[in-house]
């Protein structure tokens, strides 16, 4: 019998546990999210300003989008708290 290949869901679930599970992995996506957050807030603050002021459903959306980033970059940044706290107490 062959093999069955490896779905997608299985090779995205060995890619984020390589990122997870790795310091300078997840410092290095952390620092990606963060760039790229700070990129959207300042498109949004300067580049899309005008458009976005026009209709309070593109600025409740946008900003939502936004802030959903910010949760998700504090939860990123708190599970590599814990992350570093497991590995400094497994190494004592």
């Amino acid at each position: 019998m062959s093999k069955k290949p490896a779905s997608r869901w299985s090779e995205n679930k060995g890619l984020a546990r390589a990122i997870l599970h790795d310091r300078v992995m997840r410092r290095r996506m952390m620092s990606y999210f963060l760039l790229s957050m700070m990129a959207f807030f300042a498109f949004g603050l300067w580049g899309i300003n005008e458009w976005l002021s026009k209709d309070p459903w593109r600025f409740l959306i946008y900003w939502a989008v936004c802030g959903a980033q910010a949760v998700f970059l504090v939860m990123f940044a708190v599970f590599d708290a814990c992350a570093v706290i497991k590995e400094e107490r497994d190494r004592m």
